[in-house]
Protein backbone atom coordinates (compact mmCIF):
# COMPACT_ATOMS: atom_id res chain seq x y z
CA UNK A 1 0.00 0.00 0.00
CA UNK A 2 3.06 2.35 0.31
CA UNK A 3 3.48 2.53 -2.95
CA UNK A 4 0.25 3.38 -4.11
CA UNK A 5 -1.46 6.20 -2.65
CA UNK A 6 -4.86 5.32 -0.94
CA UNK A 7 -8.01 6.84 -2.57
CA UNK A 8 -10.95 7.71 -0.10
CA UNK A 9 -14.12 9.58 -1.25
CA UNK A 10 -15.76 11.48 1.90
CA UNK A 11 -19.10 12.35 1.79
CA UNK A 12 -20.19 14.58 4.83
CA UNK A 13 -22.31 17.81 4.99
CA UNK A 14 -20.72 19.19 7.64
CA UNK A 15 -18.24 21.18 6.48
CA UNK A 16 -16.22 21.38 10.10
CA UNK A 17 -16.55 17.47 10.43
CA UNK A 18 -15.49 16.93 6.04
CA UNK A 19 -12.32 19.10 6.52
CA UNK A 20 -11.33 17.21 9.72
CA UNK A 21 -11.47 13.95 8.05
CA UNK A 22 -9.34 15.03 4.83
CA UNK A 23 -6.34 16.56 7.10
CA UNK A 24 -6.71 13.23 9.14
CA UNK A 25 -6.11 11.24 6.04
CA UNK A 26 -4.41 13.72 3.97
CA UNK A 27 -1.69 14.68 5.94
CA UNK A 28 -1.10 12.15 8.42
CA UNK A 29 -1.82 9.52 5.90
CA UNK A 30 -0.76 10.76 2.95
CA UNK A 31 -4.05 9.67 1.09
CA UNK A 32 -5.52 11.35 -2.09
CA UNK A 33 -9.13 12.46 -0.50
CA UNK A 34 -11.69 13.68 -2.67
CA UNK A 35 -14.70 15.49 -0.28
CA UNK A 36 -18.28 15.68 -1.38
CA UNK A 37 -20.83 17.27 0.82
CA UNK A 38 -24.13 15.70 -0.81
CA UNK A 39 -25.18 12.21 -1.58
CA UNK A 40 -25.60 12.72 -5.64
CA UNK A 41 -21.64 14.28 -6.13
CA UNK A 42 -20.67 11.36 -4.51
CA UNK A 43 -22.38 9.10 -6.61
CA UNK A 44 -21.10 11.31 -9.76
CA UNK A 45 -17.56 10.77 -8.57
CA UNK A 46 -17.78 7.51 -8.30
CA UNK A 47 -18.91 7.47 -11.88
CA UNK A 48 -15.91 9.42 -12.70
CA UNK A 49 -13.18 7.25 -11.07
CA UNK A 50 -12.32 4.29 -8.92
CA UNK A 51 -12.02 4.47 -4.84
CA UNK A 52 -10.34 2.55 -2.56
CA UNK A 53 -12.95 3.71 0.58
CA UNK A 54 -15.67 5.40 1.07
CA UNK A 55 -16.62 6.97 3.82
CA UNK A 56 -20.18 8.37 4.41
CA UNK A 57 -22.34 10.79 7.03
CA UNK A 58 -25.49 8.56 8.18
CA UNK A 59 -27.77 11.98 8.11
CA UNK A 60 -27.50 13.68 5.14
CA UNK A 61 -30.45 15.69 3.21
CA UNK A 62 -31.71 14.19 0.31
CA UNK A 63 -30.73 10.72 0.89
CA UNK A 64 -29.10 9.10 3.84
CA UNK A 65 -25.75 7.70 4.25
CA UNK A 66 -27.48 4.49 4.47
CA UNK A 67 -29.58 4.69 1.38
CA UNK A 68 -26.18 6.07 -0.34
CA UNK A 69 -24.62 2.53 0.87
CA UNK A 70 -27.42 0.88 -1.00
CA UNK A 71 -26.50 2.55 -4.32
CA UNK A 72 -22.97 2.18 -3.77
CA UNK A 73 -23.03 -1.28 -3.48
CA UNK A 74 -25.12 -1.45 -7.17
CA UNK A 75 -22.25 1.43 -8.29
CA UNK A 76 -18.54 0.61 -6.89
CA UNK A 77 -18.27 -3.38 -6.89
CA UNK A 78 -15.96 -4.30 -4.20
CA UNK A 79 -15.52 -0.79 -2.52
CA UNK A 80 -15.49 -0.82 1.06
CA UNK A 81 -18.18 1.63 3.03
CA UNK A 82 -17.72 3.14 6.04
CA UNK A 83 -20.43 4.46 7.74
CA UNK A 84 -20.13 7.44 10.48
CA UNK A 85 -22.64 9.26 13.00
CA UNK A 86 -22.77 11.42 15.83
CA UNK A 87 -25.44 8.96 17.42
CA UNK A 88 -24.14 5.96 19.06
CA UNK A 89 -27.90 4.25 18.38
CA UNK A 90 -27.60 0.18 17.95
CA UNK A 91 -30.55 0.86 15.75
CA UNK A 92 -28.44 2.87 13.89
CA UNK A 93 -25.69 0.25 13.66
CA UNK A 94 -27.54 -2.89 12.92
CA UNK A 95 -29.69 -0.83 9.72
CA UNK A 96 -25.84 -0.03 8.56
CA UNK A 97 -24.87 -3.84 9.07
CA UNK A 98 -27.94 -5.09 7.53
CA UNK A 99 -26.85 -2.96 4.63
CA UNK A 100 -23.81 -3.74 4.43
CA UNK A 101 -21.59 -1.64 5.49
CA UNK A 102 -17.84 -2.62 6.02
CA UNK A 103 -17.27 -0.37 9.25
CA UNK A 104 -19.26 1.42 11.62
CA UNK A 105 -17.69 4.39 13.29
CA UNK A 106 -19.24 7.21 15.66
CA UNK A 107 -18.23 10.68 15.92
CA UNK A 108 -15.93 11.83 17.02
CA UNK A 109 -13.74 9.72 15.96
CA UNK A 110 -10.27 9.74 16.94
CA UNK A 111 -7.64 10.69 14.21
CA UNK A 112 -5.50 7.29 15.07
CA UNK A 113 -8.74 5.20 14.48
CA UNK A 114 -10.14 7.00 11.50
CA UNK A 115 -6.13 6.20 9.98
CA UNK A 116 -6.28 2.53 11.43
CA UNK A 117 -10.17 2.02 9.77
CA UNK A 118 -9.28 3.32 6.35
CA UNK A 119 -6.06 1.85 5.73
CA UNK A 120 -7.38 -1.87 6.55
CA UNK A 121 -11.18 -1.10 4.75
CA UNK A 122 -8.47 0.07 2.02
CA UNK A 123 -5.99 -3.00 1.83
CA UNK A 124 -9.49 -5.23 2.16
CA UNK A 125 -11.18 -3.26 -0.69
CA UNK A 126 -8.14 -3.72 -3.20
CA UNK A 127 -7.86 -7.30 -2.07
CA UNK A 128 -11.53 -8.03 -3.23
CA UNK A 129 -10.55 -5.97 -6.35
CA UNK A 130 -7.80 -8.72 -6.71
CA UNK A 131 -9.65 -11.28 -6.24
CA UNK A 132 -12.85 -11.14 -7.96
CA UNK A 133 -10.43 -11.21 -11.70
CA UNK A 134 -11.38 -9.56 -14.67
CA UNK A 135 -15.42 -7.98 -15.20
CA UNK A 136 -18.17 -8.80 -17.54
CA UNK A 137 -17.83 -8.85 -21.39
CA UNK A 138 -20.55 -6.98 -22.49
CA UNK A 139 -22.08 -7.31 -26.31
CA UNK A 140 -24.84 -4.66 -27.54
CA UNK A 141 -26.22 -5.42 -31.02
CA UNK A 142 -28.22 -2.81 -32.63
CA UNK A 143 -29.23 -3.27 -36.46
CA UNK A 144 -27.87 0.56 -37.53
CA UNK A 145 -25.52 2.93 -36.40
CA UNK A 146 -26.94 4.89 -33.23
CA UNK A 147 -29.24 2.09 -32.25
CA UNK A 148 -27.22 0.46 -29.26
CA UNK A 149 -26.07 4.39 -28.16
CA UNK A 150 -29.39 5.38 -28.20
CA UNK A 151 -31.30 2.62 -26.32
CA UNK A 152 -28.17 1.45 -23.35
CA UNK A 153 -25.62 4.46 -24.24
CA UNK A 154 -25.70 4.93 -20.69
CA UNK A 155 -25.52 1.69 -19.35
CA UNK A 156 -22.78 1.17 -21.30
CA UNK A 157 -21.33 3.81 -19.86
CA UNK A 158 -22.04 2.17 -16.27
CA UNK A 159 -20.31 -1.25 -17.42
CA UNK A 160 -17.20 0.23 -18.83
CA UNK A 161 -16.61 2.48 -15.31
CA UNK A 162 -16.79 -0.39 -13.38
CA UNK A 163 -14.18 -2.29 -15.67
CA UNK A 164 -16.24 -4.47 -18.15
CA UNK A 165 -15.25 -4.67 -21.72
CA UNK A 166 -17.85 -3.54 -24.12
CA UNK A 167 -18.14 -4.50 -27.36
CA UNK A 168 -20.81 -2.75 -29.99
CA UNK A 169 -21.77 -5.34 -33.13
CA UNK A 170 -23.62 -3.02 -35.60
CA UNK A 171 -25.19 -4.89 -38.37
CA UNK A 172 -25.26 -2.33 -41.38
CA UNK A 173 -24.25 0.73 -42.05
CA UNK A 174 -27.60 2.76 -41.74
CA UNK A 175 -27.30 3.74 -45.46
CA UNK A 176 -31.05 4.76 -45.86
CA UNK A 177 -30.88 7.09 -42.73
CA UNK A 178 -27.93 8.76 -44.33
CA UNK A 179 -24.29 8.18 -46.04
CA UNK A 180 -22.93 5.07 -44.99
CA UNK A 181 -19.60 6.35 -44.56
CA UNK A 182 -20.33 8.93 -42.26
CA UNK A 183 -22.37 7.22 -40.18
CA UNK A 184 -19.32 4.60 -39.95
CA UNK A 185 -17.29 7.03 -38.95
CA UNK A 186 -19.61 8.49 -36.08
CA UNK A 187 -20.30 5.10 -34.54
CA UNK A 188 -16.13 4.96 -34.46
CA UNK A 189 -16.44 8.34 -32.86
CA UNK A 190 -18.97 7.39 -30.69
CA UNK A 191 -17.34 4.14 -29.18
CA UNK A 192 -14.14 5.73 -28.31
CA UNK A 193 -16.14 8.04 -25.82
CA UNK A 194 -16.23 4.61 -23.41
CA UNK A 195 -13.99 2.83 -24.82
CA UNK A 196 -15.83 0.22 -26.39
CA UNK A 197 -14.65 -2.11 -28.91
CA UNK A 198 -16.50 -1.72 -32.30
CA UNK A 199 -18.26 -3.92 -35.03
CA UNK A 200 -19.34 -2.63 -38.47
CA UNK A 201 -20.87 -4.88 -41.05
CA UNK A 202 -23.07 -4.02 -43.98
CA UNK A 203 -25.66 -5.85 -44.36
CA UNK A 204 -28.58 -4.16 -46.30
CA UNK A 205 -30.47 -1.62 -44.26
CA UNK A 206 -34.01 -1.64 -44.27
CA UNK A 207 -33.80 -5.20 -45.29
CA UNK A 208 -31.97 -7.17 -42.59
CA UNK A 209 -32.85 -10.61 -42.47
CA UNK A 210 -32.24 -13.42 -39.69
CA UNK A 211 -32.10 -16.60 -42.89
CA UNK A 212 -29.22 -14.10 -44.61
CA UNK A 213 -26.34 -14.46 -42.49
CA UNK A 214 -27.76 -12.24 -39.42
CA UNK A 215 -27.08 -15.35 -37.21
CA UNK A 216 -24.24 -16.88 -38.17
CA UNK A 217 -22.44 -13.24 -37.88
CA UNK A 218 -23.66 -12.70 -34.18
CA UNK A 219 -22.90 -16.51 -33.76
CA UNK A 220 -19.21 -15.47 -35.03
CA UNK A 221 -19.26 -12.50 -32.63
CA UNK A 222 -19.75 -14.40 -29.91
CA UNK A 223 -17.31 -17.14 -30.43
CA UNK A 224 -14.92 -14.40 -30.73
CA UNK A 225 -15.27 -12.01 -27.78
CA UNK A 226 -17.39 -14.73 -24.99
CA UNK A 227 -19.97 -12.25 -23.84
CA UNK A 228 -21.28 -13.13 -20.20
CA UNK A 229 -24.15 -10.10 -21.06
CA UNK A 230 -25.81 -9.53 -24.52
CA UNK A 231 -27.98 -6.12 -25.01
CA UNK A 232 -30.35 -5.65 -28.25
CA UNK A 233 -33.41 -4.76 -29.75
CA UNK A 234 -37.02 -5.67 -28.49
CA UNK A 235 -39.22 -7.78 -30.44
CA UNK A 236 -41.92 -5.00 -29.88
CA UNK A 237 -40.47 -2.25 -32.66
CA UNK A 238 -42.22 -0.90 -36.05
CA UNK A 239 -39.12 -1.25 -37.61
CA UNK A 240 -38.41 -4.82 -39.40
CA UNK A 241 -34.18 -4.67 -38.74
CA UNK A 242 -35.19 -4.21 -35.27
CA UNK A 243 -37.37 -7.06 -35.30
CA UNK A 244 -34.77 -9.33 -37.35
CA UNK A 245 -31.82 -8.28 -35.13
CA UNK A 246 -33.71 -9.84 -32.61
CA UNK A 247 -34.86 -12.58 -33.57
CA UNK A 248 -31.16 -13.41 -34.70
CA UNK A 249 -29.85 -12.79 -31.68
CA UNK A 250 -32.09 -14.65 -29.59
CA UNK A 251 -31.07 -17.67 -31.48
CA UNK A 252 -27.27 -16.75 -31.44
CA UNK A 253 -26.62 -15.69 -27.87
CA UNK A 254 -28.77 -18.51 -26.52
CA UNK A 255 -26.09 -19.97 -24.29
CA UNK A 256 -25.18 -15.98 -23.15
CA UNK A 257 -26.15 -16.24 -19.76
CA UNK A 258 -27.96 -12.62 -20.04
CA UNK A 259 -30.09 -11.28 -22.43
CA UNK A 260 -31.63 -7.95 -22.07
CA UNK A 261 -33.85 -5.88 -24.58
CA UNK A 262 -33.64 -1.89 -25.32
CA UNK A 263 -36.08 0.57 -26.08
CA UNK A 264 -35.86 1.94 -29.43
CA UNK A 265 -37.67 5.12 -30.73
CA UNK A 266 -39.88 3.10 -32.12
CA UNK A 267 -40.71 0.55 -30.29
CA UNK A 268 -44.36 0.29 -29.80
CA UNK A 269 -46.52 0.22 -26.58
CA UNK A 270 -45.60 -3.35 -26.15
CA UNK A 271 -42.55 -2.73 -24.40
CA UNK A 272 -42.64 -3.71 -20.92
CA UNK A 273 -39.51 -3.43 -19.15
CA UNK A 274 -39.02 -5.81 -15.49
CA UNK A 275 -35.46 -3.91 -15.32
CA UNK A 276 -33.94 -0.38 -14.67
CA UNK A 277 -30.90 -0.12 -14.54
CA UNK A 278 -29.61 2.63 -12.40
CA UNK A 279 -27.37 5.12 -14.26
CA UNK A 280 -27.20 8.49 -12.65
CA UNK A 281 -23.32 9.67 -13.31
CA UNK A 282 -24.04 8.38 -17.07
CA UNK A 283 -26.35 9.87 -18.75
CA UNK A 284 -24.17 12.85 -19.60
CA UNK A 285 -21.49 10.46 -20.91
CA UNK A 286 -24.37 8.86 -23.37
CA UNK A 287 -25.14 12.00 -24.20
CA UNK A 288 -21.87 12.56 -25.66
CA UNK A 289 -22.10 9.55 -27.75
CA UNK A 290 -24.95 10.39 -29.15
CA UNK A 291 -22.97 14.18 -29.97
CA UNK A 292 -20.88 11.88 -32.40
CA UNK A 293 -23.52 10.74 -34.91
CA UNK A 294 -24.01 14.75 -35.89
CA UNK A 295 -26.02 13.40 -39.34
CA UNK A 296 -28.74 12.46 -36.71
CA UNK A 297 -29.02 15.69 -34.74
CA UNK A 298 -32.17 16.75 -36.65
CA UNK A 299 -34.00 13.94 -35.20
CA UNK A 300 -35.96 14.45 -32.25
CA UNK A 301 -35.11 11.28 -30.25
CA UNK A 302 -31.75 12.71 -30.26
CA UNK A 303 -32.63 15.69 -28.37
CA UNK A 304 -30.32 16.32 -25.00
CA UNK A 305 -34.09 17.32 -23.00
CA UNK A 306 -35.71 14.18 -24.48
CA UNK A 307 -32.77 11.85 -23.56
CA UNK A 308 -32.54 13.08 -20.02
CA UNK A 309 -36.14 13.36 -19.63
CA UNK A 310 -36.99 9.51 -20.36
CA UNK A 311 -34.50 8.52 -18.36
CA UNK A 312 -35.61 10.56 -15.56
CA UNK A 313 -38.91 8.79 -16.68
CA UNK A 314 -38.19 5.46 -16.40
CA UNK A 315 -36.15 6.24 -12.84
CA UNK A 316 -39.91 6.28 -11.22
CA UNK A 317 -39.83 2.28 -11.11
CA UNK A 318 -36.19 2.07 -9.68
CA UNK A 319 -33.99 3.64 -7.83
CA UNK A 320 -31.73 7.20 -8.29
CA UNK A 321 -32.83 9.72 -10.69
CA UNK A 322 -32.28 8.44 -14.44
CA UNK A 323 -32.75 4.54 -15.34
CA UNK A 324 -32.53 3.24 -18.54
CA UNK A 325 -35.21 0.24 -19.21
CA UNK A 326 -35.08 -3.53 -20.34
CA UNK A 327 -37.27 -6.59 -21.23
CA UNK A 328 -35.15 -9.44 -19.80
CA UNK A 329 -34.99 -12.90 -21.69
CA UNK A 330 -32.40 -14.30 -19.22
CA UNK A 331 -30.94 -12.65 -16.38
CA UNK A 332 -28.27 -15.49 -15.06
CA UNK A 333 -25.48 -13.37 -14.46
CA UNK A 334 -26.96 -10.03 -13.95
CA UNK A 335 -28.36 -11.36 -10.58
CA UNK A 336 -25.47 -13.60 -9.48
CA UNK A 337 -21.94 -13.13 -8.99
CA UNK A 338 -19.78 -9.78 -9.72
CA UNK A 339 -22.67 -8.81 -12.05
CA UNK A 340 -25.15 -8.05 -9.10
CA UNK A 341 -23.31 -5.41 -7.90
CA UNK A 342 -21.87 -3.30 -10.85
CA UNK A 343 -22.91 -2.13 -14.44
CA UNK A 344 -26.52 -3.90 -14.46
CA UNK A 345 -25.95 -4.87 -11.14
CA UNK A 346 -27.83 -1.59 -9.86
CA UNK A 347 -31.22 -2.92 -11.75
CA UNK A 348 -34.14 -2.41 -10.06
CA UNK A 349 -36.72 -5.28 -10.38
CA UNK A 350 -40.86 -4.33 -10.93
CA UNK A 351 -43.87 -5.87 -10.66
CA UNK A 352 -46.21 -6.55 -13.49
CA UNK A 353 -48.56 -4.52 -11.66
CA UNK A 354 -46.03 -1.47 -11.59
CA UNK A 355 -46.98 -0.81 -15.23
CA UNK A 356 -50.40 0.85 -16.50
CA UNK A 357 -49.63 -0.09 -20.19
CA UNK A 358 -47.84 3.23 -21.08
CA UNK A 359 -44.39 2.65 -21.71
CA UNK A 360 -43.66 3.36 -25.72
CA UNK A 361 -41.91 6.46 -24.31
CA UNK A 362 -38.73 7.04 -27.16
CA UNK A 363 -35.63 6.50 -26.00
Amino acid sequence: MADEQIKVLVVEDDVDTALYVRTVLARRGGMDVTVTHEPMSALEEVAKRQFDVVLTDIQMPGMSGLDLLGELRSRAAGVPVAVMTAFASVDYAVEALRRDADEFLVKPVAAATLLEKITALAVEGRRRRESAGPGDVVLAVGAHPDDVEIGVGATLASHRAAGDTVVILTLSGGAVGGDADVRRHEALASAAVIGARLYLHDFEDTRLDPASGLITTIEDTIREVSPTIVYTHSSHDRHQDHRAVHQAVEIAARKVPALACFQSPSCTVEFRPTRFVPVDGFVETKLDMLAAFSSQSHRDYMEPDLVRATARYWSRFGTGKYAEPLETVRAASMLSGRSATVGVAGIAVASEAQFPGEHGVAT
